[in-house]
């Protein structure tokens, strides 16, 4: 492979091997090989449509890029530092295979258009990928979330026991934070949707190329209008970034509950020994490690988004050298989040439901007040009143040792005469979620309906 430099002719001098390889993309853009044979290949059939080159030159490269990206599926094809990047390396290891007519190639395009078109097609292809493993999430957590709609867990507010809830409506709550993942991906790729190619280094180019053409033959939906912006940009880019960010962070949240739940003290969930680890010392330990590690990760992704806001926040336009550090975090990135997302599904699709000690939980808690409250407001007490009332009730309780549903009638009617027997229905948990069947609450209609509003969402994705 020729490793003299393809823009070499203005200068005298070279750089050390050394700065070479400091300046150098190839050791992780590589990864955008077949996207870069993919825009060349409309490129050049652009230039054969346009006549800007001729038949017999346009399908020489057509052949020897073809070639190329077979050799590349093969795993024959090597990169070197001196070619700088995946651009110059593939130009490079063209001219060996069919000679210098694969100069032409490079007729009304620039390495600037090159690589944002590269970069658009990254992220635009893996963007399906993502979406899909989150559904798939989103799938398993109907169906889990379906066998516990009637399993009762305490539901916290500052990590205290604040009222019963359904851990089906627990669930839920997860769907929902990873449908607006799903619509934040989606809406990311209407902007990775756009073809920078024919841009050319900044200003365009004087040939009279066709940029529709080869949007359509790389299957984007628009191109640039500008192309300062289309060289320059890399929203498409921070978007993803954003957007993986907030995904970590759910799946970063649910896993942090996980962590807590698998302990003795809380002891509501138990992991498939598949995703967890033991100890090198402690016989019986059997750690969350997977759980533990999306949590951590969740950093590494936050870091990538901030690292590429940084690198943007004082571009002039159009290109910089700076832009080739937009890659590492986003490749990093991707690689980082669908195994995540595969580990995750994996996890919650195992897990063991210790509904007994899940309910057993809400029954010395106290999350039972608001009940009682409520009750006493349906007998006419303002909720103020009512509110006021049981706090002091919960605080003879605490000291008594007497949880709210074993106040005798005699005392209840010390408070109201117009309270009757039926409290102590409305004290028990499972009453007291079953009967919170306002929209989005926790009651078991309404979880229910949560499920089937879910399934129609899925279904709907299933049939598109």
């Amino acid at each position: 492979m020729s490793t003299k430099k393809l823009w070499g002719g203005r200068f005298q001098a070279q750089a050390e091997t050394w700065v070479d390889e400091f300046g150098a993309s190839i050791s992780f853009d590589q990864l955008m090989a077949d996207e870069d044979i993919e825009g060349s290949l409309a490129h050049v059939k652009m230039l054969k449509k346009t006549k800007i080159l001729n038949e017999s030159d346009s399908n020489q490269i057509i052949a020897g890029l073809e070639n190329v990206r077979k050799e590349l599926h093969e795993g024959k094809l090597e990169f070197t530092v001196e070619n700088e990047d995946i651009h110059m390396n593939i130009e490079s290891i063209l001219t060996d295979e069919i000679g210098p007519v694969a100069g032409k190639l490079h007729t009304g395009r620039s390495r600037n258009d090159q690589v944002a078109t590269d970069f658009h097609l990254y992220v635009k292809n893996r963007l399906p990928k993502i979406v899909e493993e989150i559904q798939t999430i989103q799938k398993t957590l109907v169906e889990l979330a379906e066998n516990n709609v009637e399993t009762i867990m305490p539901g916290y507010t500052h990590l205290q026991h604040a009222q019963p809830i359904s851990y089906g409506h627990y669930l839920m709550a997860y769907y929902s934070m990873f449908k607006r993942d799903v619509e934040r991906f989606q809406f990311n790729m209407k902007h990775a949707d756009i073809s920078p190619l024919g841009a050319a280094a900044l200003a365009g180019t004087t040939f009279p190329i066709d940029r529709e053409f080869t949007a359509k033959e790389l299957g984007f939906a628009d191109v640039y209008s500008n192309s300062l912006d289309a060289v320059s940009d890399r929203d498409f880019a921070l978007e993803f970034l954003s957007n993986a960010s907030i995904l970590m962070m759910h799946l970063s949240r649910f896993c942090e509950e996980i962590s807590m739940w698998v302990s003795y003290e809380f002891n509501y969930l138990e992991l498939s020994d598949k995703y967890t680890t033991g100890s090198s010392i402690m016989p019986q330990k059997k750690n969350p490690d997977m759980a533990e590690l999306i949590r951590g990760k969740s950093g590494r992704v936050y870091g990538h988004l901030l690292g590429l806001l940084s690198t943007m926040k004082s571009l002039p336009l159009a290109y910089n050298k700076d832009l080739q550090e937009d890659k590492e975090g986003t490749f990093d990135t991707v690689k980082t989040l669908l195994p995540a997302l595969r580990v995750f599904n994996g996890m919650i699709s195992t897990l063991n439901v210790k509904k007994d000690n899940m309910r057993h939980a809400t029954e010395n808690d106290f999350s039972n007040a608001t009940e009682l409250a409520d009750y006493l407001a349906t007998k006419g007490i303002p909720f103020r009143e009512a509110h006021g009332i049981v706090g002091q009730l919960v605080l003879k309780g605490l000291e008594n040792h007497q949880n709210l549903q074993d106040i005798t009638m005699d005392e209840f009617k010390k408070i109201s005469p117009l309270i009757e027997d039926d409290v102590y229905e409305v004290l028990k948990p499972e009453i007291a979620v079953e009967r919170r069947n306002s929209l989005g609450g926790t009651g078991f209609a309404s979880v229910r309906k949560q499920i089937k509003d879910a399934k129609a969402e899925l279904n709907a994705v299933v049939s598109e």
